[in-house]
């Protein structure tokens, strides 16, 4: 090349250079981030080139690190930096050194709550107006976000932060979570680059079912594993290690511990740090709270407690085993709050350790809902049985009073206890009409930018609220395009501006509530809204154009003690027109009162993978398959037939199995000989045991189940067959006709997390010793009784359908 030619390739290349640095300002409205395009190369050999500026997106300048920290299921009363009797030491410090917020708001139920906070829309935007196992066919209510609505850790992610998030994810739609997806709605395909948790509504914390990204995990076999434990140690090495890699990359963690939601589970010795802490009753623990709210500012005083719901009995009015036990469930539950709060501490001090803390802007939200009231009058040992239409007295919870906390139980306390739990308020969690469902304590920590240390913020805010704020703190734009689709605007306001300042003006004037016809109306200081169901009711009260409204107006009246209806009838009529106005506005419309009746896919139409299907072929290595996804072999005949090789020598452990301890039943081989156990809500249990050995080679094990009849969770006979020949047959007395675990799933040739039986001689997970080739379960044609059933769940959906159309 002569001189003047390598002159001219310099010269270009600088130019190209030039022009690559001279690129705009990064477009952060589109994302992904288009990348620039530079001017083709010109120049021969690479050694006489320069090359562009590598193309990166990183956040702007001293973005922070973004922690959210999300309770499961704790009321606006209970914890002790709210005036609580649970101890939170923790959260307590961290409001100490930041802000109290006492008027933020969430939806009152889980999905709906998690949905709108993961995305700054309103719950019914993202199509989350119940939780995701109670979706139906309407807009609004489908389960599934919409790709116009990104979540706030896509935006995150697209802008230069790293993402994790760990613990519950109630955001997917129940027949996605399975092998066939689609996976566009599991935490790591929305916008996390990591998740560690559980993909439902609830686990067993002892023995939880546990995703590392996409991935089911057996979880260790130590007798002291204990999720809460698990999702923090998880979530402090993911944070160690992206900030040791990539130090000025920010992080965002969503953190949201299964913790306090049933079931109750903590280990002993933190529920003997309450013992005799509750003696008082629920009656004495809400004056106790008002009164501790009061001292503190988080309630203005001359707040006056709001009436109990009538159902809930008096303390003094109990009897001497109902005071026992349900202080006892009392005592468990605040063990279990201490517990994930100490374990978020442990997560804290990780962050100061590495110098992270100052610039971590942290939310920690204590509930995604009120207190729950789930547990019925009386509360449960086993959670299941409420599913299943069975009522456990005081006198059958009392005999496994020493196992409330421990393995063995899948407990809720009694209603009484949630009640005083949203102290000062009315109701509980599903009731989005009253404070006592949606009021939740909030508290805000960021040293490097929140100087006002221990200070109270009344300003009036909402779940929604916390994605734009977090996008301002950033110094990111609010994105109009993600992945090409045009985005739903974010419908929250930011907070920033209440951070250093208590005065700062009202931004959050007008949000609508509903939950299963649950609903209410907030606008410029005034709230109205009606009960059409409590927790505990199994029918809403009246039809939906008889409900009767209340009026507050909340300036004056924190506790909602002061019904203003019958003497301001236009406020009220004003007010009921807004919310149809907003309803129509976010797809509520039209309301759904339905609530264990959606449980049924049928009945709610929506998806089911086995819709139509009167078998499924399993195969090894099908694990995990939850009941949205599995045959339901619920009330009606059905058989089992697997394919098998037997080793010389013999074979033990499951061939197939459906959930566990709390319910459920296993086809397996105990020393080579076959049964087949049916666990009724881990109450009874039946088994169909053969007397000998199957033989060694290709074996085909058959299980029978004629089902009674005559309606739902009845009787039925179990016959074993072994290659053609009927070896043992049995009765089964009882079966579950609804549900036999929120978390725990079916799986071939184990039992995985919580074992369905006693498999005596065998190590969990009980896997099965020999071959499964394929294994075929057939349901049998249904009775009249059930047929019928289904057809009056059919017509229903026709009805609904019809109507909306």
């Amino acid at each position: 090349m002569t001189k003047k030619n390598t002159l001219l390739s310099v010269a270009l290349c600088a130019a190209c250079s030039n022009l690559a640095l001279a690129q705009p300002e990064l477009n952060r409205s589109r994302l992904p981030i288009a990348e620039p395009r530079y001017a083709p190369g010109t120049v021969e050999d690479v050694r006489n080139a320069t090359p562009p500026p590598r193309f990166q997106v990183k956040a702007p300048a001293g973005a922070p690190n973004v922690l959210i920290i999300l309770i499961d299921d704790m009321g606006f009363g209970q914890s002790s930096a709210f005036g609580g009797p649970v101890h939170m030491p923790t959260v307590e410090k961290l409001a100490n050194q930041g802000l109290r917020y006492n008027q933020f708001h969430t939806t009152a139920l889980c999905s709906p709550t998690r949905a709108a906070l993961l995305s700054g829309r309103n719950h019914h935007t993202c199509n989350m107006g119940s939780i995701t196992e109670t979706a139906t066919a309407y807009p609004g209510n489908t389960g599934q976000r919409p790709n116009s609505v990104a979540p706030l850790a896509t935006m995150l992610r697209y802008n230069g932060y790293l993402t994790g998030a760990f613990g519950k994810s109630h955001e997917t739609a129940a027949w996605e979570v399975s092998s066939s997806g689609p996976t566009d709605r599991w935490p790591t395909r929305s916008g996390f680059d990591k998740f560690y948790g559980f993909m439902g509504g609830e686990a067993n914390q002892w023995a939880p079912a546990i995703y590392d990204g996409l991935t089911k995990i057996e979880v260790p076999t130590n007798p002291n594993y204990h999720f809460m434990t698990d999702m923090t140690t998880q979530a402090i090495r993911w944070v160690r290690s992206v900030k040791s890699l990539t130090p000025d990359k920010p992080f965002f963690i969503y953190f949201a511990p299964g913790a306090t939601h049933a079931p109750h589970h903590v280990p002993k010795s933190w529920i003997a740090k309450y013992k005799g802490k509750f003696d008082q009753g629920w009656d004495k623990l809400r004056e106790q709270t008002l009164a501790r709210q009061i001292e503190l500012g988080v309630v203005p005083p001359g707040t006056k407690l709001a009436r109990k719901p009538t159902a809930i009995k008096d303390w003094d009015k109990l009897t001497a085993a109902e005071k026992k036990l349900f202080a006892h469930q009392m005592e468990v539950f605040a063990a279990y709050g201490e517990y994930a709060d100490s374990e978020i501490g442990r997560l804290i001090s990780a962050l100061k350790d590495q110098g992270q803390l100052d610039n971590t802007l942290i939310f920690y939200v204590l509930g995604d809902n009120g207190a729950s009231a789930e547990g019925g009058m009386s509360g449960l040992f086993s959670e299941m049985t409420y599913f299943n239409g069975v009522t456990e007295t005081v006198q059958d919870i009392l005999k496994h009073y020493n196992e409330l906390g421990g393995p063995s139980a899948y407990g809720h306390y009694a209603a009484g206890w949630a009640v005083a739990g949203d102290t000062p308020f009315t109701w509980t969690k599903q009731i989005p009409s009253s404070y006592g469902g949606t009021r939740n304590g909030m508290v805000v920590h960021w040293p490097k930018k929140v100087k006002a240390k221990n200070q109270i913020r009344s300003q009036w805010h909402h779940v929604i609220d916390i994605a734009p704020t977090v996008l301002e703190a950033a110094g990111l734009p609010e994105p109009k395009e993600v992945d090409g689709i045009p985005q739903t605007p974010i419908e929250g306001v930011s907070m920033l501006a209440t951070f250093n300042d208590a005065k700062a003006k009202e931004t959050h004037l007008t949000q609508y509530f509903e939950v299963f016809g649950n609903r209410g109306i907030y606008h410029d200081g005034w709230l109205a809204g009606t009960i059409h169901r409590a927790p505990w009711e199994m029918k809403p009260r009246r039809p939906m154009a008889e409900d009767i409204w209340e009026l507050y107006d909340t300036r004056q009246d924190f506790s909602l003690t002061r019904d203003l209806a019958a003497q301001n009838p236009e406020k009220l009529k004003e007010m009921q027109k807004l919310f149809l106005s907003e309803a129509a506005k976010y797809s509520v419309l039209p309301i759904d009162d339905r609530s264990i009746e959606r449980v049924n896919a049928a009945t709610a139409g929506r998806p089911d993978l086995m819709a139509g299907r009167t078998s499924l072929t399993v195969y090894e290595g099908m694990t995990g398959m939850s009941e949205n996804v599995f045959i339901n072999t619920k009330n009606r005949s059905h058989s089992i037939v697997a394919e098998i090789r037997i080793p010389k020598g013999g074979a033990n452990g499951v061939v197939l199995s459906q959930a566990g301890r709390f319910g459920g039943w296993s086809l397996y081989l105990r020393q080579g000989v076959p049964v087949y156990t049916y666990n009724f809500l881990g109450l009874e249990s039946y088994s169909v045991a053969a007397k000998s050995p199957l033989p060694a080679g290709k074996v085909t094990l058959r299980y029978d189940f004629a089902y009674d009849g005559g309606g739902l969770g009845k009787g039925g006979v179990g016959t074993l067959q072994v290659n053609g020949k009927q070896v043992a047959q049995g009765r089964i007395q009882r079966t579950q006709f609804n549900i036999f675990s929120a978390d725990e799933g079916a799986d071939v040739g184990e039992d995985a997390e919580t074992a369905v039986t006693h498999y005596k001689g065998m190590a969990a997970p009980y896997r099965f010793t020999g071959k499964i080739d394929k294994i075929t379960i057939q349901l049998k044609t249904p009775d009249a009784a059930f047929l019928s059933a289904e057809k009056a769940a059919q017509a229903e959906a026709n009805r609904r359908k019809a109507l909306s159309d």
